[in-house]
């Protein structure tokens, strides 16, 4: 039997190329075009198993929110809350060019929901009134988001003289860009830690 002139098509592959194109060229470098050439197929192809570039984002970015862990809610908020947050920050940062799209919201998508159903679950649970649940929730995906926009010590340069003078509080911050990765790491961790034993503490108040 001949073999097919035109590649397999498969949604698997499809997200995965674009994953790939997004991880490489960002967010606005990806069009159903550019992947329909990279598969070594026409674009009319992809909309067979995508109809538009918003719903292949959606499962690109299910299959990416799949790796966060939100099991640990079973051993108590605390533990749930930390295990969420440090995976979802592990997920983003696999794929930092995507975090605009995923900072939308979750829309309709499954994987997103199931999430913040175990969440929200977790913490009322445990305890929390439902609104300050809701609150706990968007806290900490601000602080995981803003963790995976940028890096805080990739901002500052590595030349001593832009500091020197002018700057004196600032004398080591040409430091900051050799050990950027130890600092965000560990930046994060201190303010979640801080934000998760403040509301310890709010909840062992009442």
């Amino acid at each position: 039997m001949p073999r097919p002139t035109t590649p397999l098509l498969s949604q698997a592959g499809i997200r995965a190329s674009a994953l790939e194109i997004i991880d490489r060229d960002g967010l606005d470098g990806l069009s159903m075009r550019k992947l329909a050439a990279a598969l070594g197929v026409s674009a009319p192809a992809l909309y067979f198993h995508y109809p538009t570039k918003e719903q292949l984002l959606d499962d690109v970015a299910n299959e990416i929110i799949e790796k966060v862990d939100v099991s640990a809610f079973t051993h108590g908020w605390r533990e749930g809350l930390l295990t969420w947050a440090r995976s979802y920050r592990a997920a983003l940062a696999e794929h930092p060019n995507i975090v605009p799209f995923l900072a939308r919201g979750p829309g309709q998508r499954d994987a997103s929901l199931r999430r913040a159903d175990a969440i929200h679950g977790g913490l009322v649970a445990a305890g929390w009134p439902p609104r300050e649940a809701t609150m706990i929730g968007a806290s900490t995906k601000y602080l995981v988001v803003g963790a995976a926009m940028g890096s805080f010590s990739r901002g500052f340069v590595d030349d001593v003289q832009v500091y020197l003078d002018r700057y004196p509080s600032l004398g080591d911050a040409h430091r900051l860009r050799e050990h950027a990765d130890a600092v965000d790491r560990d930046s994060f961790e201190f303010a979640l830690l801080m934000f998760v034993d403040g509301l310890a503490a709010r909840l062992g108040g009442r």
